[in-house]
Formats: structure tokens, C-alpha cells, sequence
């Protein structure tokens, strides 16, 4: 198709108004062109598609869809291929619903434990982002569906995110919080990248040339096209000139007339307005060459969501070999809301209407488990002391109490940051009380980004469920019960208190900026130059058998800057269950050229084995 030919049959206000939105989720057509429109929807972890009464914070009904596991727990898989496999899944969905382009990856770096969007964010860690969100863009743009990468760039907390300039210097932005988008556009070729409401440095990400052209396209070659997070321009005229192609939601002809007499005044040069037309019709007749007929099968693909979070789950404590349970074991009580009622996603845009989410009380019935107190309510930090005495008792009178604890939808959100790392203060109240009556205590987590563990050294066993889909239940109840071993390593740390996290002192700013003070050392990075002691490190998780490493081998042991070493090891499955390790692989700068962090990840690799079995 020439799309040259098409543009010069466009006129300056259909080339204006193609560059913003007809609506909340659409692009304009232009009928007597053939040029159609396309819908794009939230996701990442499913499909937001909303038919009707369009917003961008999941407060009007969308489709039922299945909700996968979110990216704070399918970063601990450290699998791309399971990475991969979820994108070709939401891909095919969105084949059969009619979506062009997927809203997702999402890749900020997890600075503080208080964003309140970390549910959807990868990691820490910029290396292991950038491997992840690649593999699951190649998912989904395997089925011919584009990806909306985002976003872009230093968008790091929710806290006047439509205003706040990050203050980054060069070298943090390029070691940090660049890295994973890049990795991305050279490595998975994105559709489109979605630009943050935030400044960087005091410029609009909307409206920065030198990030939306000079960085994503001169340096690293992006081909597609750059859409606004909804409602993020500021300056449309400036945006074009930038690199801004979509803007989303549409202002109602609005801004297309601004672009329109910035061109006819010489503001604007049309080749650039022409220019952004071509990329934003290469991505449209792109999907739209290769639509194909798909089924959108929901009970399947439900239970390919639950076999998905049973290897993101982490184990993080597990004394005494209290799990796995043994199957019909008398004695065993669930405790606390979460067993009702299972926190499975995030709020916000990426809020999935999910229709088939069991709970454990159910779940955990299978294996001969009845008994349940709720203790404390999974939807607020309200003392029912009637309640909270319940499910003491019942803990008492127990062979294994497990409680079922987490962060309730409010605590954690887009659009607002949370204001403490604590779980809610009735359920640290009643963990304290059960393990005054009852030692073999396991503690089961649904949350969306680290919390403080006050218990942690007293109580046997903690499994890490994060936000794992609408099959979380049925995941952690073959967890307990040892019929899927856990092997999710976490990809972000859990500090010991709030305090403790580098980003402390500055989170969230004063009068309009942020200072990234903190520089390079985000995470792990700080918490292991400094040998802080942490809570759980990143990187860590247990599994019901052990490995063993040996035979580590470099294909040279010494090279220049222009060449690769290849790494290898033997890892060998050493227990008596099948299980999956991460290995993983850091380097440490010896040359003290410049300040850097202790250790940094440069490779990793999720390997499964049977009882026995060894790979290299």
C-alpha cells in the first residue's frame, strides 16, 4: 500500500484530526480514503475492553475477560518464555475482540515500595524489565497485534503524576530508567510507545524532543508510533514537533485546529504533520492486512491463567519444612479475608472484569481443608473484635493455622501512592495474637509491591502470592499442598522498613519536582553496596527440592569492550520433586573506573528438571 499516495489525498484537517483519538479507545477513519478506525485497550495482564462509557481508572463495566497474573508476579517467574506464552494468549483474545493495540507492557522502574502503580510495574531492576517485557511483546505481536510500551520515561510514582518533574541526571537515566525501553524497541520492535504525563527535567515527556526523538528513534531506531498516556499533552503543536503522534482521548477538534493553524502559520512544517501520518497509517493497515477470525475462550484461557501464577508464586519461608501440607491432614483453619475474598489485581486502568475467581475457602477444600474464620475483613483496617476473637480461638484449638493476609484494594492504586510499607494495622494485631497460641502459623500475602513483615522471624512459612490473577486461589492451594512446587524468585526487594529504601528522603518531591538523589543505586543496587540487611533480597525463593551448581565455566577470561564472554554452569535437581531454578548471573565492575553498585544482574535463565535430571 502507498501510504505516500494516501497522504496527499488527505486534507490538512484529516491529517490533523487522524493524530488524535475519536474517542476514548479509537482512531478517526476517514471514509472516503478507506482509512478505518482501530480500538486500542488497557491491559497488560487482560483485556479492559469497555464497550461503552469510556475512562482510563476502571470506574465503568468492561467485558468479561480473564485476568492474568499482574507484572509484580510474573516478573518472579524470571521466564520469558512463560512471558511469551501469556502475550501470544492476550494476543489471540485480542484478535478476537477486535483490539489493534494492546496498552502494555508497562516498565517503570520500581524506585520506592509506595507507588501506587508498582502492581503493574516489572522490577527493580532494569536488566531483568527489559528481558521480560521484550519476551511478552513478542507474544503478543506474534498474533499481529501491536504493544503500547510504558511509560515513557521517569514515571515513577502516582503523586502529582500529571505535573511532577523528575529531576534525573544523565547517567542514572541511561543506567536506569532508559535500559528496559530500550532493550524493547531494539530487541521486540514495539507497535507504539506510550509517553508518561510527567516532566523529566522540567520538560513534558509529551512534548520532549530529545526522548521522543533524538533518544527513541535517532539512537535506537523505534518505527511505530508514540501515543499519550490519556489526557497527557500539554503543548499538541509542541507534541507533534517532539515526536508525539497520538494523542488520546481526542479534544473534540480542539487541538487538531491548533495543529491545523500551526501549519498554515509556518509553526509547524507539514512534513512533519506528514510524517506522523504515515507512522500512525503503517500501524493501522498493519493490523488491519492481518485481522483474522480468533475465539476468545474464556474457560480455557482461565486455566492457563492459573497454571501461569502457580510459577510466580514465591516461597519465602519455609521452617521446619512445614509445607508442603500433607493431603487430608486434620487440623488445618484458614484465617482472614483474603481467603474469602482474593485480592487477584491492581486498580485502576488496568482493572479486568473477571467472572470466574474461586476463592481458597473453596479452593482448598480439594484437600480436605473446611474450617475458616475471617478475623479480619479484606476490603478495610477495621477491628471487629467479635470476629478478631473467632478466629484466635480457632487458631488456638488448630494443628496449622493459615492466614490469608494483604494489602486491600485502597491501600494501593493508580493514581495515589501509599503512605506507609505496613500491612493493615488489625491484621498485623492478629497475627501477633495467633502466635501467642499457635506456633505453626503460615502467612499467605496478596500485594502489589513489598510490605514490612513485623512476624517474619516467627511464623514457619510465608508464601508470596502477589496480585496473581483470578486463578490465585487455585494456585496457592497446589502450592500449599506441594501438587506444583514453587520456584517464582522475587524482582524486587523487601526491605526491613520503609526507611531503609534509597529513595526515602526525596519520594514524591516538593514544589513540583522530584530529586532522583539517590542516583544508580535503586534497590538492591543501594541495599548491597551499603550491606544493609533486608528483609528478603532480590533475586530470592525457595522450592520444596534443592539444586546444585557446578562446573562454572567463562569462554575467556578476559576481554575488550567490543567483545562478549559466554557463560555456562551445570545445574543439577538434587532432591525428589521436580522443580524450576533461576539461575542467575551478576558481574561486578573490579576496574573502579566509576562509583557502581556491588553486584549487577547480566543473565538469568528459569530451568526446569526432574528429580535427578542436570542441564547446562
Amino acid at each position: 500500500m502507498d501510504l505516500k499516495e494516501i497522504i496527499s489525498k488527505m486534507t490538512l484537517e484529516e491529517k490533523a484530526g487522524l493524530c488524535s483519538g475519536s474517542d476514548f479507545w479509537h482512531t478517526k477513519a476517514i471514509e472516503r480514503l478507506s482509512i478505518p478506525a482501530v480500538m486500542v485497550s488497557d491491559g497488560p495482564h487482560g483485556l479492559r475492553k469497555q464497550a461503552q462509557g469510556g475512562d482510563h481508572l476502571g470506574v465503568n463495566e468492561s467485558i468479561e475477560a480473564v485476568c492474568f497474573p499482574t507484572a509484580c508476579a510474573t516478573a518472579c517467574s524470571f521466564d520469558r518464555d512463560l512471558m511469551q506464552n501469556m502475550g501470544e494468549i492476550l494476543g489471540k483474545e485480542c484478535q478476537a475482540e477486535d483490539i489493534a493495540v494492546l496498552l502494555g507492557p508497562a516498565v517503570n522502574i520500581k524506585r520506592s515500595p509506595l507507588c501506587g502503580r508498582n502492581f503493574e510495574y516489572i522490577s527493580e531492576d532494569p536488566y531483568l524489565a527489559g528481558e521480560l517485557s521484550a519476551a511478552y511483546i513478542k507474544g503478543v505481536q506474534s498474533q499481529n497485534i501491536g504493544t503500547s510500551i510504558k511509560h515513557f520515561a521517569a514515571n515513577n510514582q502516582e503523586h502529582e503524576r500529571m505535573s511532577c518533574s523528575s529531576e534525573v541526571d544523565e547517567r542514572t537515566f541511561r543506567e536506569i530508567y532508559l535500559p528496559a525501553f530500550e532493550k524493547v524497541v531494539k530487541t521486540a520492535d514495539p507497535w507504539t510507545v506510550m509517553c508518561s504525563y510527567n516532566r523529566i527535567n522540567g520538560i513534558f515527556a509529551s512534548e520532549n524532543h530529545r526522548l521522543l526523538t533524538e533518544i527513541l528513534r535517532d539512537e535506537w531506531g523505534f518505527e511505530g508510533f508514540v501515543m499519550s498516556d490519556w489526557g497527557a499533552v500539554s503543548d499538541r503543536v509542541a507534541g507533534v514537533q517532539a515526536g508525539l503522534e497520538l494523542e488520546m482521548p481526542g479534544s473534540l477538534g480542539t487541538n487538531d485546529a491548533d495543529i491545523v493553524n500551526a501549519v498554515k502559520t509556518g509553526e509547524l512544517p507539514e512534513e512533519i504533520l506528514n510524517t506522523a501520518v504515515e507512522r500512525m497509517l503503517r500501524i493501522i493497515f498493519r493490523y488491519i492486512e492481518n485481522k483474522r477470525d480468533e475465539v476468545f475462550d474464556r474457560k480455557a484461557d482461565h486455566e492457563k491463567a492459573v497454571e501461569i501464577a502457580k510459577q510466580c508464586i514465591v516461597l519465602l519461608k519455609n521452617e521446619d519444612q512445614i509445607l508442603p501440607l500433607k493431603e487430608g491432614m486434620d487440623g488445618v483453619v484458614l484465617i482472614g479475608g483474603f481467603a474469602a475474598k482474593p485480592r487477584f489485581q491492581g486498580g485502576g486502568s488496568s482493572h479486568i472484569n473477571s467472572k470466574q475467581v474461586p476463592c481458597a475457602i473453596e479452593t482448598m477444600k480439594k484437600y480436605g481443608v473446611t474450617q475458616y474464620s475471617e478475623g479480619f475483613s479484606a476490603t478495610d483496617d477495621v477491628l471487629d473484635q467479635k470476629k478478631f476473637e473467632a478466629a484466635v480461638q480457632m487458631a488456638q484449638n488448630a494443628k496449622v493455622a493459615v492466614v490469608f493476609a494483604g494489602l486491600p484494594d485502597a491501600f494501593e492504586s493508580e493514581s495515589y501512592d501509599r503512605e506507609h510499607m505496613r500491612l493493615p494495622d488489625v491484621q498485623n494485631q492478629l497475627i501477633e495474637e495467633i502466635l501467642k497460641v499457635q506456633k505453626q502459623v503460615i502467612v499467605v500475602l496478596h500485594n502489589g509491591s513489598p510490605v514490612e513483615l513485623p512476624f517474619a522471624d516467627r511464623v514457619k512459612g510465608i508464601v508470596e502470592a502477589y496480585l496473581c490473577g483470578e486463578g490465585v486461589a487455585e494456585a496457592v492451594a497446589d502450592i500449599l499442598y506441594g501438587k506444583a512446587n514453587p520456584c517464582g524468585k522475587l524482582a524486587e526487594s523487601f526491605p526491613l522498613r520503609l526507611e531503609d529504601n534509597p529513595s526515602y528522603l526525596n519520594f514524591q518531591g516538593k514544589d513540583g519536582k522530584v530529586v532522583y538523589s539517590e542516583g544508580i543505586f535503586v534497590g538492591y543496587r543501594y541495599y548491597d553496596t551499603k550491606k544493609m540487611d533486608v528483609c528478603y533480597p532480590f533475586g530470592y525463593g525457595l522450592s520444596y527440592t534443592q539444586f546444585e551448581l557446578s562446573d562454572l565455566k567463562l569462554s575467556q577470561k578476559s576481554m575488550k569492550e567490543s567483545e562478549t564472554v559466554k557463560v555456562s554452569v551445570t545445574i543439577k535437581n538434587i532432591g525428589n520433586m521436580a522443580g524450576k531454578e533461576v539461575v542467575q548471573l551478576y558481574v561486578q565492575d573490579l576496574t573502579k573506573a566509576a562509583i557502581r553498585p556491588l553486584k549487577e544482574l547480566k543473565g538469568f535463565e528459569a530451568v526446569s528438571l526432574d528429580a535427578g535430571e542436570q542441564k547446562t
